[in-house]
């Protein structure tokens, strides 16, 4: 283990050991301020039904959305927002004439976007999709906030990259994404060193029985229907190709450092049990709940202690069973090329996170088929090397760059 990935370890080590006699310290009677980015989304609009619940333990901050400023607007005005930033330079007006009359501020752009990071907040809600994303989520944890993560693809791209800046700060980083949230719940009062294997459980997706020649001939509106969880049409996507799955394990094995030998991936297709741990001994830690990710989100937004939520409560009687299966590399071949590209490391997560949002843009605009969509990430990969990223900028250069060549990959198809 280089000295990076021991730093790594021993401070993550140290954050699950005194993750609890610290929390005390955090806690105060003044309402909780925060900040949501990507504010419109399903997990910002989920985070706001959170505080919905209880209002007078929020002060809201920041709110952002991309383009959709008439729903911006009105959060904004509900929750008597500090500022409201829409990324889309093109909104602001829109956005400015719609919160007339109000004490909210308003600004757009990628620099405002990065100022309003910058603004005192307890917690943050970090829910922008894709790379756009990455540089507000740096600008927070170099801050040393709490930052919320449900931008996988943040963490994808850029991981060793946040993963030291959120030490250098003492920013904690809380995952929101229901597998990596399970996994943190699990390993509270236990040691990475001392676990045996991680689960990260994957529901298969709605295509999880077809064969391949059935799923060449799956629509776009197949593809986004998934069977357990409401998602966003992008998520969705990446569910049915189990792609998310492989995301999810770059993220685990940056979050989690036991060693990407010891993160597996297991099909679960009642989505009940979100992630295990199995530790040295071979007892095995497990989450369970309904697929809702307001429970994620609550866990998150309430740590270190618990809220009440309106989410409905887990019926195992009901469900009757759980059932397992292992994962078919054959026919969904995402997770495998995730693997790759973490135990190769660099700039290969950043390559393939570019090409895959390119390659499910053009499925979702009948540009490729739903197959196409992990051809056109593998040619990606073949066709476009680069060096090691040393800073955010590389990043995004990177990223621009995979996106053109898949974006001439894409353009081979129909």
């Amino acid at each position: 283990m280089d000295w990076c990935r021991w730093l790594l370890s021993r401070a993550l080590r140290l954050r699950y050991c005194d993750i609890y006699e610290r929390a005390e310290h955090r806690l105060t009677d003044t309402p909780k301020s925060i900040s949501i980015f990507g504010a419109t989304g399903s997990v910002g609009t989920s985070t706001l039904d959170l505080v919905r619940l209880d209002p007078a333990a929020y002060h809201v901050v920041a709110l952002t959305a991309h383009n959709n400023a008439d729903a911006l607007a009105a959060l904004a005005r509900e929750f008597n927002a500090e500022l409201a930033v829409v990324s889309d330079e093109s909104q602001y007006e829109a956005l400015k004439t719609a919160l007339e009359g109000t004490d909210t501020k308003t600004a757009a752009g990628a620099e405002a976007l990065l100022d309003a990071a910058s603004l005192a907040a307890d917690w943050t809600m970090a829910a922008i999709v894709g790379c756009a994303g990455l540089a507000p989520v740096m600008r927070s944890l170099e801050q040393g906030k709490t930052v919320a993560l449900a931008n996988k693809e943040s963490l994808v791209s850029a991981g060793a990259l946040m993963m030291a800046a959120a030490r250098k700060s003492g920013a904690t980083l809380l995952p929101v994404d229901s597998e990596h949230n399970a996994i943190f719940q699990c390993l509270q009062g236990g040691k990475v060193d001392e676990v045996r294997r991680i689960t990260l459980t994957a529901s298969g997706g709605p295509f999880r029985e077809k064969t391949i020649d059935e799923m060449r001939a799956m629509t776009t509106a197949q593809a986004v229907a998934h069977p357990n969880w409401d998602m966003g049409a992008k998520i969705s996507v990446d569910s049915a190709t189990l792609m998310n799955k492989g995301l999810e394990l770059i993220e685990a094995y940056h979050l989690f450092p036991v060693g990407l030998d010891k993160i597996e991936i297991l099909v679960h297709p009642q989505s009940v049990i979100h992630s295990m741990v199995e530790y040295r001994d071979c007892s095995t830690l497990a989450q369970l709940g309904a697929p809702d990710m307001k429970i994620p989100i609550a866990s998150a937004l309430a740590w270190p202690q618990r809220m009440a939520t309106d989410c409905a409560p887990l019926d195992l009687a009901s469900i009757g069973k759980l059932s397992f299966e292992e994962l078919d590399n054959e026919r969904f071949p995402a997770p495998s090329l995730c693997r790759s590209a973490i135990a190769e490391g660099g700039a290969r997560p950043a390559i393939l996170n570019a090409a895959n949002e390119i390659a499910v843009a053009g499925f979702l605009d009948e540009k490729c088929g739903f197959l196409n969509i992990c051809e056109i990430v593998s040619a990606t990969l073949d066709r476009y090397h680069s060096v090691v990223p040393a800073s955010i900028q590389d990043i995004l250069a990177i990223d621009d760059d995979a996106r053109n060549v898949a974006r001439d990959v894409l353009s081979n198809y129909r």
